[in-house]
C-alpha cells in the first residue's frame, strides 16, 4: 500500500480510487487518511449533536448532515462529525460543497489535525460562517466564527472569532441559522456536568 501512495495523488483518482474502498479515507491533497473507529462517548456526542440540529432545522431549508458524506474543501476531501447545509442537496449526491456550520468532536489522535489542518481548510470555504470543536471529556466547545463581509475571492474571507463555550447553562448559538443549542443537550446521556469519562 506504500508504493500506491509514493506519488501525490489529485482529487480525481482519489474519488476514483476511493469508491474501490471498503473502508473510508479523507484527502489532505496528497494522500488517503485512513479513517479510524471512535470511543462510545464520541458516537454517543454525535448522535446527540446531530439530534438537536435536526430538531431546530425541521422545516427550516438548513439540513444537519452526519460524517457519512464527504465534504469537498479547496485542497482536499473531509468527514466532518457534522456539518449544517442551507443550499439544495440531491438525494443521491455523496459529496457536499458549501457548508455553513462544522463540527468536529475532539480526541487525542485528531486534535493536531482538527485545529489545525483541517481548521485552516474549514476556514478558506467561503460559505463556512460557524467552525465548531467539542470535547469528549468535558463539556465545553471551541467556536471560531466568521465576521465581516464573505465574498468568494480567497483573500477576503472575512476575519475569525474565538470563543470558549463552557458551564452547565452554556449554549452555542447559530444565528447564521437561526438555532442555538444548549451543551447541556449535546452532552445529554454522556457525560454529567463536571464529571470526566475514566480513561
Amino acid at each position: 500500500m506504500a508504493d500506491a501512495f509514493a506519488k501525490p495523488m489529485t482529487l480525481e483518482s482519489f474519488l476514483a480510487w476511493e469508491e474501490r474502498q471498503e473502508s473510508r479515507y479523507e484527502f489532505d491533497g496528497f494522500r488517503p487518511i485512513a479513517m479510524t473507529g471512535g470511543t462510545f462517548a464520541h458516537a454517543r456526542i454525535q448522535m446527540s449533536l446531530l439530534r438537536t440540529l435536526d430538531n431546530r432545522l425541521d422545516g427550516k431549508p438548513c439540513k444537519a448532515v452526519g460524517s457519512e458524506m464527504k465534504l469537498q474543501t479547496a485542497t482536499g476531501i473531509r468527514y466532518p462529525d457534522a456539518f449544517v447545509v442551507c443550499s439544495p442537496i440531491p438525494l443521491n449526491a455523496t459529496l457536499a460543497h458549501d457548508p455553513v456550520v462544522i463540527f468536529e468532536i475532539l480526541s487525542p489522535s485528531t486534535a493536531n489535525d482538527d485545529l489545525g489542518a483541517k481548521k485552516a481548510e474549514y476556514e478558506a470555504l467561503p460559505s463556512v460562517q460557524s467552525y465548531i470543536v467539542l470535547q469528549q471529556t468535558h463539556r465545553s466547545a471551541q467556536v471560531f466564527r466568521r465576521v465581516g463581509e464573505t465574498t468568494s475571492d480567497d483573500e477576503k474571507t472575512g476575519e475569525w472569532t474565538f470563543e470558549f463555550i463552557f458551564g452547565p447553562d452554556a449554549a452555542i448559538a447559530l444565528p447564521e441559522i437561526s438555532v442555538t443549542i444548549p451543551l447541556a443537550e449535546i452532552y445529554d446521556g454522556v457525560l454529567p456536568e463536571g464529571e470526566q469519562p475514566a480513561r
